[in-house]
């Protein structure tokens, strides 16, 4: 059996949210798919795969996007973690971070949720907070504006000049994470950008 790792990209479905703040994870890997050439498909766990290889040989990769609203990304994450019998240490879920400056990746393998209310239903989906995350920062809004409001916002007109960019970085720190491992990967994403 291929070592498989299942690569998860958090956000809400439909045309709609596609380019909002909480949907970056999901663009992240769209981002991946398309370095391989790879389309999605429906999946009966209520997401859509992408099934890859990281390089020729492995490890392999089954990428998601869960059909499910982001606060309800348990169910799909862990019918997709049973369907390829994945264990916890071979998922990422990348997903947006308030608490992160916008341009900014951080990587961790378990803790708390910060809040994330995608991250704790996967979390209590899996019956473990012990996966890997790849935190993609999209920054807290300025003045009184809800976070709820904002990460439901498409992102800024300056920040659009640089997502493609930021979402190229994150799609590294994915291929990085599973290539290297977590040292290896927050040891390079971690460092400011010059």
């Amino acid at each position: 059996m291929p070592d498989t790792w299942l690569i998860v990209g958090l956000g809400n479905p439909g045309p709609r949210y596609e380019p909002t703040r909480h949907n970056v994870g999901q663009q992240v890997i769209d981002e991946i798919a398309r370095r391989r050439g790879e389309t999605f498909r429906a999946h009966k766990a209520n997401a859509r795969v992408a099934e890859t290889w990281l390089r020729p040989g492995g490890p392999k990769l089954v990428l998601a996007k869960p059909n499910s609203f982001m606060n309800v990304s348990g169910g799909p994450v862990s019918g997709l973690a049973k369907f390829y019998g994945v264990d916890a240490d071979h998922i990422v879920i990348v997903h947006d971070e308030l608490d992160i400056p916008f341009d900014t990746i951080k990587l961790k393998i378990g803790g708390g949720n910060g809040g994330h209310n995608g991250v704790r239903d996967v979390a209590k989906a899996l019956g473990t907070p012990d996966f890997a995350r790849v935190r993609v920062g999209i920054g807290r809004p300025v003045g009184r504006q809800d976070p709820a409001d904002w990460v439901l916002d498409p992102f800024g007109a300056g920040e659009r000049a640089n997502l493609p960019i930021l979402v190229g970085d994150a799609a590294d720190a994915v291929e990085q994470l599973v290539g290297d491992g977590l040292v290896a990967a927050q040891q390079k994403h971690h460092a400011p950008r010059p």
